[in-house]
């Protein structure tokens, strides 16, 4: 079983903390530290990749970031 979580934001401005491939989410939170917090229980410890869309100077789109 994976320790691994995501957090990424939703079009209502929640943030919801997932597993890999999961089709509901773990949990929903209205802050993005909050869910950061929730994913680290979740994962035992395990540093959860949070979503953020940011263009890099090549001009990619670089869209996780550890937390």
């Amino acid at each position: 079983m994976s320790n691994r979580y995501f957090v990424e934001e939703r079009p209502n401005g929640t943030y919801a903390v997932l597993k890999p491939h999961a089709m509901r989410a773990s949990a929903i939170c209205t802050t993005q530290r909050e869910a950061i917090a929730k994913a680290k229980l979740f994962g035992h410890g395990h540093e959860p990749d949070v979503e953020r869309v940011r263009h890099t100077k090549g001009g990619n789109i670089r869209r996780w970031r550890k937390a």
